[in-house]
């Protein structure tokens, strides 16, 4: 994709002049046709520029790849190291997540808050500092900590020391970090992030882990908990075994057993399904003759089927309820002892067998009532209109 020219709309052309030939070097990490996945350092790489991913950013990003602006965006605003305006000189991170919290991080915040003026993703006046409280930073065993560009400043923070810190970095100066690499720019920072050697002296430092990192290592030295037969300088195997002659030789398994006759192999296994679908449809056979029949059906585990369910689902009104006494009422249920209750009951009838209304007799007997009720409703409406 190198050797191709891209014509470049007039908002990414000023970006292009300036970033076109590292783009291209990025496109040449990845396979023809793969070029999409460099999205990712390219978005960095335009932050190298502007600080942040702008909308000019944004066109030259999808247009240098072939895709659209939607595309493009749909990456740059799920990722929250992609900034979609304008970023201090320095972004400030403090862990706010649990550890660091208990430990104190939520106070540390709130200190540089106080004293910055300006809240989470919010920048300075000058044009300084961003701050921006972060869920995790990965260093639990230093809780809480701070990051300068995404680079660890201070750690076991206070709100004391953080405020020195956001000073230092105001003042122009860049202060030494306990561990790790040295303080940078937000831009410079992009620069490495987008796949690129940072060239600054010492810009990359290579400290010891410091000593909450060694902790279990130290506990396990002195009370000599070891691995047993470990052995430190025992190479790591492959997972994948030498692809040469020996890895791929074959070894002789010996004579193959005959193949015993597909009928002597399945035959007992055919026939026992055999057996139990036709058992299974004389079963069914005998029961359709049986209900042809009008024959009684038999008590027990000889009950038709759809008998048992609408029995089970709805017993006979003559056999109480498991657990009801015959005292009270009809039914068989026990009698209200509160009296407003009782009357309510007494106007309530049961449904008895459970037929759908007028299904016998006493079943059209309730419909009769209900139709003759709202019939006299009718007329009383009507009368009272006319009046």
């Amino acid at each position: 994709m190198s050797d191709v020219t891209v014509d470049f709309s007039p908002a990414a052309a000023p970006l292009a002049e300036k970033l076109l030939e590292p783009a291209r070097e990025i496109l040449a990490r990845y396979p023809a046709g793969r070029e999409r996945s460099a999205l990712l350092p390219l978005l960095h790489l335009v932050q190298t520029e502007e600080g942040y991913v702008s909308p000019n950013g944004v066109a030259f990003c999808a247009e240098i790849l072939g895709i659209n602006k939607a595309q493009v965006g749909a990456v740059a605003t799920f990722y929250t190291m992609y900034k979609r305006k304008p970023t201090g000189e320095y972004l400030v991170s403090v862990c706010t997540n649990t550890l660091c919290n208990v430990l104190g991080g939520q106070e540390v915040y709130d200190g540089l808050v106080e004293h910055l003026g300006v809240g989470h993703d919010e920048t300075t006046a000058d044009g300084k500092i961003t701050l921006e409280h972060a869920e995790c930073l990965a260093a639990c065993d230093y809780a809480p900590v701070v990051t300068v560009n995404y680079d660890f400043a201070v750690d076991n923070t206070t709100p004391q020391a953080a405020v020195e810190l956001v000073e230092q970095l105001r003042k122009g100066e860049r202060p030494m970090p306990s561990r790790g690499a040295r303080i940078c720019s937000l831009k410079e920072m992009q620069v490495q992030l987008a796949g690129f050697a940072d060239e600054r002296d010492g810009a990359v430092a290579d400290g010891p882990a410091g000593a909450p990192t060694l902790r279990g290592v130290t506990l396990a030295q002195e009370h000599g908990v070891a691995v047993a037969n470990f052995n430190i300088d025992t190479p790591i195997t492959t997972t994948k075994p030498a692809r040469d002659d020996s890895a791929r030789a074959v070894k002789d398994p010996g004579p193959v057993p005959a193949a015993r006759p597909a009928e002597e192999k399945h035959g007992g296994l055919i026939a026992n399904v055999a057996s139990k679908v036709k058992a299974a449809a004389a079963t069914v056979v005998d029961k359709v003759e049986h209900r042809k029949a009008g024959a009684p059906v038999k008590a027990g585990d000889d009950k038709d089927p759809e008998v048992r369910a609408a029995e089970a689902r709805q017993p006979d009104a003559s056999t109480p309820a498991p657990g009801a006494t015959t005292a009270g009422l009809p039914d068989g249920t026990p009698a209200p002892s509160n009296a407003a209750e009782a009357a309510g009951v007494a106007d309530n009838q049961p449904a008895g067998d459970g037929k759908p209304a007028g299904d016998g007799e006493r079943g059209e007997s309730i419909v009769s009532d209900s139709t003759a009720a709202h019939k006299r409703q009718n007329a009383r409406r009507g009368n009272e209109e006319k009046k």
